[in-house]
C-alpha cells in the first residue's frame, strides 16, 4: 500500500535515535530522546492552499527536521509514517 499526500502534505518517517552517544554509553529506551530528524517518503504536489500558491520546496529522500508535536502518525504494515504539512519542516538536513 502507498501514501500519497494531497495538497501541500509530506510523508515522513522518522529515523532511529542513536543507541549509543559519542563517547560510547549505551543508553536505556527510556532515556532516549523522540527523535526530530526524519527522512521524507513522498511529497504532495502544492499548488493553491487557503488561497497562496505553495511551492514544494522538500523532495523524496530528504532528511528534515520537524516541530516536534506536529503531523498525524499513521500505521501501515509494520511500518509508523507521520504526515505533516510543508510549513511544520523546520529544515533540511544536508
Amino acid at each position: 500500500m502507498n501514501i500519497k499526500p494531497l495538497a501541500d502534505r509530506v510523508v515522513i518517517k522518522m529515523v532511529e535515535a542513536e543507541e549509543t552517544t559519542k563517547s560510547g554509553i549505551i543508553l536505556t529506551a527510556s532515556a532516549k530522546e523522540k527523535p526530530q530528524v526524519a527522512e521524507v517518503v513522498e511529497v504532495g504536489p502544492g499548488g493553491m492552499v487557503d488561497g497562496k500558491e505553495v511551492v514544494m520546496t522538500v523532495k523524496k529522500g530528504d532528511r528534515v527536521i520537524t516541530s516536534k508535536y506536529s503531523g498525524t502518525e499513521v500505521k501501515i504494515g509494520d511500518t509508523e509514517y507521520i504526515i505533516v504539512k510543508q510549513n511544520d519542516i523546520l529544515a533540511i538536513v544536508e
